[in-house]
């Protein structure tokens, strides 16, 4: 029998204001409920335990909230007893699902391009989830992170996407490729084995971030179902895909510079026009016309970001503060008893305090 597992959850009350809800398809989502299937779980009976309504994965456009995923994710891993659920190259390249999203990355010049369309369209999948390439000496590194929700991401999860994108990498080479390195912000497994099997290279674990990097030639490689005139059409369905979700408003962009910028300190309005290539009077029109101010998006930004954070018991308080831009720990302090009703520590143990799940 797997040990008994905490399953963290939201309770009622815990938050005094609601965040945007962020979603994932629910086509991505059946391609990994057949992954679980193929690992051996009964998934109607895993569904039934998550509360999920099955049919509502057949719904045209169907979203699915992040937090349910993590759910699933996190039954799933518990149920098979499998802290390794997914890690398996043949599981990630026979179901997934990536839909529009990867007939578009097949229609591109080169590995380097369908990157980074998938990098533009990652919200069509999840906007839960923020795909990125990063430049380096020797490559470029793809960079996966995960907001929006209040409830830890299973690390099983994270592994299982990088590992798509990496088998979808292949196919679209039709190459074996070699990574230069593979990184995760976990603490290593007990036995790495199976992770240096998928992903062929070495690991290092407690990294700042999930990324994967990729050689200069791997990027500039060719790809032989090249079709510029099919990309296109493919982009013009990605885009009103976009344009349904929210994903191409002036509030979403400055949302995601303001992220990339917190670290750093508290981003100006001017820096972040700058950052988008735009005027500050500009953006203060554009905002103004999708009745936004960046003050609220600001705090938006952070509160989401502030959900993601502190539901990872590997960062400290402190460093949530100063990863979230803040000046001293007793403004955010002062901010979390806004968003959520707590403070920051009562918080972070409420997302945890929940009877331990046996299974």
């Amino acid at each position: 029998m797997p040990h008994a597992q905490r399953r963290p959850q939201r309770r009622p009350g815990c938050a005094q204001q609601q965040p945007e809800l962020r979603t994932s398809s629910a086509a991505w989502l059946e391609g990994v409920l057949s992954m679980f299937e193929a690992e051996g779980l009964d998934v109607p009976s895993l569904l039934r335990e998550a509360g999920f309504d099955p049919d509502s994965l057949h719904r045209q456009n169907a979203r699915v909230p992040v937090d349910e995923i993590s759910v699933l994710w996190q039954l799933a891993v518990a149920r098979a007893g499998k802290p390794t659920l997914g890690l398996h190259r043949d599981l990630a390249a026979t179901h997934s699902k990536l839909g529009t999203v990867g007939h578009a990355m097949a229609c591109s010049a080169d590995l380097g391009a369908a990157l980074t369309r998938l990098t533009r369209y990652m919200a069509v999948i999840s906007d839960a989830t923020a795909f990125s390439m990063r430049p380096e000496a020797r490559g470029a590194w793809m960079v996966m992170e995960h907001t929006g929700g209040s409830l830890p991401i299973p690390r099983q999860r994270v592994e299982y996407a990088l590992l798509t994108v990496f088998m979808q990498c292949q196919w679209l080479t039709r190459r074996e490729l070699q990574p230069l390195a593979m990184e995760f912000v976990y603490p290593p497994p007990a036995d790495d084995r199976l992770h240096r099997e998928a992903f062929g290279c070495p690991i290092r674990y407690n990294a700042p971030a999930n990324r994967l990097l990729l050689s200069a030639a791997d990027m500039a490689m060719p790809l032989p179902t090249y079709h510029p005139t099919l990309g296109e059409m493919q982009e013009h369905l990605l885009d009103d895909q976009l344009n349904l979700l929210g994903q191409t408003t002036t509030g979403n962009l400055v949302c995601a510079e303001i992220a990339r910028r917190l670290p750093h300190g508290e981003p100006r309005r001017q820096d972040v026009a700058a950052g988008l290539g735009l005027a500050e009077r500009t953006l203060q029109r554009r905002l103004q016309e999708e009745s936004v101010s960046f003050q609220s998006l600001l705090d938006r930004t952070r509160r989401e970001l502030a959900q993601q954070y502190l539901a990872e018991d590997r960062h400290t308080l402190t460093d949530v503060a100063d990863m979230l831009g803040f000046v001293d720990s007793s403004n955010f302090f002062r901010a979390c008893k806004r968003w959520f009703g707590l403070p920051p520590a009562q918080y972070r143990a409420r997302i945890w305090d929940t009877p331990a799940l046996a299974h």
